[in-house]
């Protein structure tokens, strides 16, 4: 069973800065892949960013490229979103999620999802 714990959001003013963490652990957590999903109150959840666990392959939604960076730890267990110019609309629950590969986890449901972390971002 995989755990997989995220931390890092928070209350930041549009323009601003956000640094989101996530940690797995679990006797079956392998050389999986990590990303991110992200839920706003009324819409479907939606992918955000994935990173295989070698960090050599990352895939991003449209609205995160240029704006949001995701990276992996040292330890191969820990995933970071770091998320610049932050707009209104992207204030969310984020999810850390994982999987097989970076294309799985990007188009099919996740075999493990955090809890999520509150973003909200001020106009």
């Amino acid at each position: 069973q995989v755990q997989l714990v995220e931390s890092g959001g928070g209350l930041v003013q549009a323009g601003g800065s956000l640094r989101l963490s996530c940690a797995a652990s679990g006797t079956t957590f392998g050389r999986y892949a990590l990303g991110w999903f992200r839920q706003a109150p009324g819409r479907e959840r939606e992918f955000v960013a994935a990173i295989s666990w070698s960090g050599t392959t990352t895939s991003y939604d449209n609205f995160a490229k240029g704006r949001f960076t995701i990276s992996r730890g040292d330890a191969k267990n820990t995933a970071y979103l770091q998320m610049n110019s932050l707009k209104p609309e992207d204030a969310a629950v984020y999810y850390c999620a994982t999987d097989d590969n970076v294309g799985v986890l990007a188009t099919t449901p996740p075999i493990a999802w955090g809890q999520g972390t509150q973003v909200t971002v001020s106009s």
